[in-house]
């Protein structure tokens, strides 16, 4: 059974997030330097039975793009490229960041390990993946 990996994609970060081979549960995985995404991606997919990609689509709370909308259409069409074989799918990124925070200081993290904002990104986009799991009937 394959895994579908979540992203939080970023300009200089991008936090990526995997599924247990149920696809019950997202968990993070990593955060990688976004000139490294690619790269990763590649050989996590050689690695790892991969069955599809969920991307944070970044919108406003008017639900109108953002200034990272575009790069992310970009990253998504190379996604396309470079993976023609795995769906890719889009969901809407608002608020990950800010219930990422809210869920490192619940869990009792410490404050320098919150600063680390690749911890994060890892979260988001562990958040993200979650929000496709929880809305998805099949895969």
């Amino acid at each position: 059974m394959g895994r579908i990996i979540g992203i939080d994609y970023g300009a200089k970060r991008t936090g990526l997030a995997v599924t247990d081979p149920l696809k019950i549960i997202s968990s993070p995985l990593e955060t990688v330097d976004t000139k490294e995404l690619f790269p990763f991606l590649i050989k996590y997919c050689s690695d790892e039975d991969v069955e599809g990609i969920v991307i944070g689509m970044p919108k406003n709370l008017q639900n109108q793009d953002t200034d990272s909308t575009n790069k992310v259409r970009k990253v998504i069409d190379k996604l396309k490229r470079n993976f023609e074989s795995i769906p890719i799918h889009e969901v809407d990124e608002r608020f990950t960041s800010k219930i990422a925070t809210n869920s490192l200081l619940s869990g009792g993290m410490k404050k320098k390990d919150r600063q680390n904002k690749g911890n994060i990104d890892k979260v988001s986009a562990a958040l993200i993946l979650q929000s496709y799991l929880d809305s998805s009937s099949s895969f």
